[in-house]
């Protein structure tokens, strides 16, 4: 397969739409500082899901708030929060979103602090919506790293990610940065299989092309 940037942080689709609210960075310095924020996405539209996945560091919540504001989401309207991993830079601002229902990792949470039976942790998808939205186990990153699945979109299928991808072209960096690079590995492998647009934890949407697709189109 090859990777292609998209040109745009929207993806349309029917029943859901994707829009990345905010475009995840990674800057590292010689002094072995690291600069980071996570990639923010707003998945919504007919059904009856309006989530986030990841909802970057604590200094951004009132960026995050503006940004959703422009989207007609008021905080209350928020049903779901996937957080890929509990990583501070994707977690900072659940308190934003009291009654949405909780995915941080393998642990799902609703209400005042109950925790709801799931299989993520044996690699069971946790179905938020049936046929267009599922959360899946992809650990490596962190043990119980997770990506949200988003089917039937313009594009195909999206798996917004997390740091599974670090962003498009990260070959040479994801490995340092992993718990488990062998997990992580396979996870990515499993990924690429399903996905035609994966969204990335510190970058910009990139598309999948595979080699049977490249051939179709030459054909």
């Amino acid at each position: 397969f090859r990777t292609a940037p998209l040109d745009s942080g929207e993806i349309g689709g029917v029943p859901y739409s994707l829009w990345v609210l905010q475009e995840g960075y990674s800057h590292p310095h010689p002094d072995g500082t690291l600069r980071a924020d996570a990639t923010v996405t707003l998945v919504a539209g007919e059904g009856p899901v309006t989530a986030l996945v990841d909802t970057g560091g604590p200094w951004g919540g009132p960026s995050l708030l503006a940004k959703l504001s422009s989207h007609g989401v008021a905080p209350e309207d928020v049903t779901h929060l996937i957080c890929t991993h509990g990583h501070s830079d994707h977690v900072g601002n659940l308190n934003l979103f009291p009654v949405a229902t909780l995915v941080v990792g393998y642990d799902v949470c609703h209400g005042a602090g109950c925790y709801v039976p799931n299989g993520l942790a044996k690699g069971q998808p946790y179905v938020l919506d049936p046929g267009h939205l599922e959360v899946v186990a992809t650990p490596g990153h962190t043990k119980s790293h997770v990506s949200l699945v988003v089917r039937a979109t313009s594009l195909g299928t999206v798996v917004v990610a997390g740091d599974l991808f670090e962003r498009e072209g990260d070959e040479e960096e994801w490995g340092a940065l992993s718990e488990d690079p062998q997990e992580q590995e396979r996870s990515r492998r499993r990924v690429v299989a399903m996905a035609d647009v994966i969204i990335p934890g510190h970058g910009p949407p990139f598309r999948v092309i595979k080699e049977e697709e490249e051939e179709e189109e030459e054909g």
